[in-house]
């Protein structure tokens, strides 16, 4: 039993360092997703209001020049992709990467929607949604490798602190709390 115990160890040492830092990247992605009702996973996204305090010409009359001149102060001249009026004397510009600015030309409000990428966030969502056949085998293994680094855990600590002791009623309360709440929800 001592020989199954020292190999028990260290197969649960070495798997474990090879997955912590997959377990890391989900467990954060992981609380991550489960408040995207509340977060943009893929974008940040902030809104500035301010008046513009240069007269702007009447809707017929603005060009492109005068737009480019609207978005310089912000920094985003070299972004213009194009503009439009949704209803009369409202003007909305479209920038590159999905940001906008909409401005009121007659009394200068100005509402600038800066939309950027979260790289690190949405890199690590996506892989929860399993981004391709490799990843499905690299999935597996560490599903698997985790079920073997569970076991394994179970035989390193013997007596009453292990599986037959105060481990093993933490072992059943960890499986009846899902339980409880798949039944219950």
């Amino acid at each position: 039993m001592n020989t199954l115990r020292r190999w028990s160890r260290n197969i649960h040492r070495e798997l474990s360092f090879f997955f912590a830092g997959i377990l890391i990247i989900y467990a954060i992605s992981g609380i991550v997703m489960n408040h995207r009702n509340s977060i943009n996973l893929n974008y940040s996204i902030e809104r500035k209001e301010y008046r513009v305090q240069v007269p702007l010409p009447s809707q017929e009359e603005i060009k492109k020049t005068d737009v480019l001149s609207l978005l310089k102060p912000i920094g985003e001249e070299v972004n213009y992709t194009k503009h439009y009026f949704p209803r009369k004397g409202i003007m909305k510009v479209f920038l590159k990467g999905g940001s906008n600015l909409v401005v009121d030309i007659h009394s200068g409000q100005t509402t600038y929607e800066s939309v950027t990428k979260r790289p690190f966030l949405s890199a690590i969502t996506r892989l929860h949604y399993n981004p391709g056949h490799w990843w499905t085998w690299f999935s597996d293994i560490f599903a698997v490798s985790l079920l073997i680094i569970t076991f394994t855990g179970f035989l390193i600590i013997k007596g009453k602190k292990g599986l037959w002791g105060i481990g093993g009623i933490e072992l059943l309360i960890g499986i009846l709390i899902p339980l409880v709440f798949l039944l219950c929800g």
